[in-house]
């Protein structure tokens, strides 16, 4: 190889990875408040994880698994939140035993139980009402569901679903109530589309489920959120 293809192949690998940090600015919005979630419902200890942590493991995947050095920035990105995407479930997967272990002091007083909709979603992906479940331990689970006091700054919850003139402490409620009852995997659809700004059909790529589906989860959370307001 002559010093000019070393020269060619060195640029092309530095636009390549140029494209990779690229791709990354939308998903930390994305890991940032899936971590705030999980942590703010006792999934995970508070300061365990840092988004920063979560997308670098991710990057150093994308890497160990080969990749087309001419994909464009959208090819990767889709790649980096998919892998994201899973080393969270993961994470939230093994860490999930400190949601019995949280402290008394963290959650709300049990007054609060009345924002909370009785609905869940099962491994199907459809909305049922916690009554038709037949397994005791997801009914035990959703009946002692603590809320909490949703606390992030930012609005895109309440601007996607059009509700942005809520009072201030009334949207910390409801939102609080919202993510407490909606299953993570649930949770994940809403927080790609609202912090990761990924479409139907690039969700879909993300959670390996139909664009459909995707459109039925957020049509259906939209719904029970509008339900709260009333």
């Amino acid at each position: 190889m002559c010093s000019i293809e070393k020269i060619n192949d060195k640029a092309t690998k530095l636009a390549f990875d140029k494209r990779v940090v690229s791709a990354t600015q939308q998903i930390h919005p994305y890991v940032k408040h899936r971590l705030y979630i999980a942590e703010s419902t006792g999934i995970i200890p508070k300061k365990m994880d840092t988004s920063n942590g979560i997308i670098d493991d991710s990057i150093a995947e994308f890497y160990e698994n080969g990749f087309d050095v001419d994909s464009d920035i959208h090819t990767i990105k889709i790649k980096l939140f998919k892998i994201a995407n899973s080393n969270l479930e993961t994470l939230f997967k093994k860490e999930a035993f400190h949601k019995d272990t949280i402290s008394t002091n963290s959650i709300l007083e049990e007054e609060l139980d009345d924002l909370e909709e009785h609905y869940t979603m099962n491994a199907d992906w459809d909305f049922v009402m916690n009554e038709e479940l037949n397994d005791i331990s997801y009914k035990q689970d959703h009946k002692h569901k603590h809320l909490f006091l949703y606390d992030d700054n930012n609005s895109s919850v309440l601007s996607e679903f059009d509700a942005e003139d809520i009072e201030p402490n009334r949207s910390k409620q409801i939102l609080g109530s919202l993510y407490s009852w909606m299953p993570l995997h649930v949770s994940s659809v809403i927080d790609l589309l609202v912090f990761g700004k990924l479409s139907f059909e690039d969700i879909a790529k993300v959670k390996s489920i139909e664009v459909s589906r995707v459109e039925f989860i957020y049509e259906e959370v939209k719904k029970q959120f509008k339900d709260h307001l009333d």
